[in-house]
């Protein structure tokens, strides 16, 4: 793959990694312990920062073509497996009768129609909400008016009241202001 040295260089990572993440997908579960899982993680990862940097590529990329080679089978059963997983989740999230998405290996766990809520501590199993979609405000001058039925004079009163006292305002503290000021510019001579 070469990639135009005139680009982004953060785009030209991102598709060196996505090329070498196509190639190189093998799983925890392909390794017989944690410690040869994380040795082929860091030696995949050497390779992706070399190539980015443009250090070693000659060799990389020799590297890369004979893992192909030798592992063209593992790496096509890999991308089906992530293509089908990703067609039950997707299945899943739309609430449509998927591949079976229930009994594929940690996809969709939960039954198809209802879904984890976002709270925690809330009721598990909470049916997906459908057909009704939240009603927009109506058109007018100001909704509040509409729907606590306020004249807009006296809503205006209202806003500029409250609006104030959440901040931190009052009259009294206005006065004193007012009172600070003009008597810290009177100069006694």
């Amino acid at each position: 793959m070469v990639v135009a040295s005139g680009t982004n260089p953060f785009a030209k990572e991102m598709a060196i990694r996505k090329r070498i993440s196509n190639i190189f997908n093998k799983r925890e579960e392909d390794f017989s312990s944690l410690r040869e899982y994380n040795d082929y993680l860091e030696e995949v990862e050497d390779m992706t920062v070399n190539l980015v940097e443009g250090i070693d590529v000659p060799i990389i990329e020799a590297s890369i073509a004979r893992y192909q080679k030798e592992n063209a089978e593992q790496i096509m059963n890999a991308q089906a497996r992530k293509a089908e997983e990703y067609a039950a989740a997707l299945a899943a999230s739309k609430g449509l009768p998927g591949n079976d998405a229930s009994s594929q290996e940690g996809v969709g766990t939960g039954a198809q129609g209802y879904y984890a809520p976002s709270v925690p501590g809330g009721p598990i199993g909470q049916p997906r909400p459908t057909g009704t979609a939240p009603q927009p405000f109506p058109t007018g001058s100001d909704p509040y008016m509409q729907l606590y039925g306020v004249g807009d004079e006296e809503m205006m009163k209202l806003r500029a009241e409250r609006g104030g006292k959440a901040g931190g305002w009052s009259v009294e503290l206005s006065k004193k202001r007012a009172l600070d000021e003009a008597f810290s510019s009177i100069w006694i001579e």
